[in-house]
Formats: structure tokens, sequence, C-alpha cells
């Protein structure tokens, strides 16, 4: 094998692993913009659903005042159908 040849496949085998590297790089930097998305996804996900237990806890506190309005309303109407000689 002269020199000519051995320079070409030696140049051949450095182009090849160039393109394998390069190759290989586009797919790690793929992967890592996949992962960011998907990241970036779930934590939109979570605010969401944070937002939306918060809601609910509100929309719950309020049910539970009016449910304390409504049974002292009840209270006080019973005392008066008692003070009125009545049975409740």
């Amino acid at each position: 094998m002269d020199a000519t040849t051995l320079g070409s496949v030696l140049a051949l085998a450095g182009v090849l692993s160039g393109a394998v590297v390069a190759y290989l790089g586009k797919r790690g930097e793929n992967a890592l913009t996949g992962y960011s998305s998907l990241t970036d996804n779930l934590q939109e996900e979570r605010d969401r659903l944070d937002r939306k237990a918060t809601e609910q806890a509100l929309a719950l506190a309020e049910q539970s005042a009016l449910r304390a309005a409504d049974q002292a309303e009840i209270a006080r109407l019973r005392a008066l159908v008692i003070q009125l000689g009545g049975i409740p």
C-alpha cells in the first residue's frame, strides 16, 4: 500500500468519524431540546393544577361559611319557634 492510498484511507476514516460525531451530537441536542420542552410542559401543568386546587379550596371555604350562616339561622328560627310556643 503506497502513501497516497494510506492517506486517502486515513482521510476517509477522519471524514466518517466526523460525520458520526456530528450525527451523535445532533441527536444529543434534539434529546436535550425534547427534555426541556417536556419539563416546561410539566411545569405549566403543575402551575395550572395548583391554581385549580387553590380555586377549589376558596370555593369550599365559601361554602363552609355559607353553611355556618345557615346553621346559625336555623338555630335562631328554632329558638323563635320554641319562644312562641311551638315544637321545632
